[in-house]
């Protein structure tokens, strides 16, 4: 009798991780094995655990690689704005390691016509080295060995919220595909929001020496170099997002203001040496950056933003060249003292101040 209630358990339980297996597999909501089935939507709103397998096996000949400032993108505004189809590839710190990393998995079974890269300031002085693995990222979703898939394939989370979750989008929903990763539908965009958020430092160190990131700036810059270098068939739009002024604000109170515009300059002018890199530059576009009701916070702007620089992309507006390149940055570094001077002074009453800096 035991021996037989064994046996049963053992089949039993055998068959039903067999059976979760292959509903896993089959529906895929990680897409690691293939696209979305068929009346099935590309659901992607976990980032971390859905941008290497999308990369790996949708179909696309275009890239929307950056930092959480990329999210709110609509993929539709690139497809129709540059006849493409575009998947994003998105890091929310938008280290250059990582969304180098990123570039390397699409482009190793896809054919890449753009790649519309956002170039966050603080990249260019981030460590050259990837981050997935460091902040407890799902690292057997990112290798291309399906025997460690095991924590996948045998997962709760994965059979009873996200396979379901996946399944109604697709069919009772009103899931945008092109807004993949967003997250602006949750959040507010206004003056209060952004000054709540902002905790002032009380003391202002003195300003730093402007080559100080160099050594980073070179590990970066040497990184994205190579993917162009890599790929000349590909356009790479390479995009500087335009923070807030209170992110100047910031920046200068940390004695920093003239080594992010050092690092900007020569990245600039580094990447206009290659004929398949354009440059768009909008941290200097004042109607964004002094209008406090476009964030959230000192980095993060509203879909409207995303939505105007890409239209920007379409229309060649606010492109750098050799000729404007040290005119932007003079007229960068005009708005930073200007906002730390002058323009912030009439919401200073209402800015948070950490006294214990």
């Amino acid at each position: 009798m035991a021996k037989r209630f064994l046996k049963y358990f053992f089949t039993g339980t055998a068959v039903l991780l067999l059976l979760c297996i292959l509903l896993v597999v089959t529906f895929d909501p990680f897409y690691q094995y293939h696209k979305p089935l068929p009346g099935l939507k590309a659901v992607l709103t976990d980032k971390e655990y859905q941008c290497a397998g999308s990369l790996k096996n949708f179909d696309y000949d275009a890239v929307i690689a950056g930092s959480s400032v990329s999210e709110n993108y609509n993929n539709h505004w690139f497809d129709e704005g540059f006849n493409c189809t575009s998947i994003k590839a998105i890091r929310s710190y938008g280290a250059t390691a990582d969304l180098c990393y990123l570039l390397d998995i699409a482009f190793q079974d896809h054919s890449i016509n753009y790649v519309f890269y956002n170039l966050d300031p603080s990249a260019l002085c981030a460590d050259p080295v990837t981050t997935f693995e460091s902040t407890g990222c799902p690292m057997y979703l990112y290798d291309d060995n399906h025997l460690n898939d095991i924590e996948y394939l045998l997962n709760k989370d994965v059979l009873f919220e996200k396979i379901p979750y996946m399944i109604a989008q697709s069919l009772t929903g009103d899931y945008d595909e092109g807004n993949s990763y967003n997250w602006a539908q949750w959040k507010s965009f206004n003056e209060d929001m952004i000054l709540g958020l902002y905790i002032r430092k009380m003391n202002i160190e003195d300003m730093k020496p402007e080559t100080c990131y160099q050594d980073k700036l070179d590990g970066n810059l040497a990184l994205l170099c190579a993917e162009i270098e890599a790929h000349p068939e590909t356009q790479f739009k390479i995009s500087i997002p335009p923070y807030s002024m209170l992110w100047w604000d910031n920046i200068y109170r940390n004695g920093e203001t003239e080594s992010y515009l050092y690092n900007m300059e020569q990245a600039m002018e580094k990447l206009l040496t290659y004929e398949n890199v354009e440059l768009y530059y909008f941290l200097n576009d004042r109607e964004i950056v002094t209008d406090l009701d476009n964030y959230m916070d000192l980095l993060h702007f509203s879909p409207e933003i995303n939505q105007y620089i890409c239209d920007s992309m379409i229309r060649n507006d606010h492109k750098v060249t050799e000729a404007n390149c040290h005119e932007i940055i003079e007229d960068s570094r005009s708005l930073a003292y200007q906002a730390v001077n002058e323009l912030i002074k009439p919401y200073e009453d209402r800015i948070k101040v950490d006294i214990y800096d």
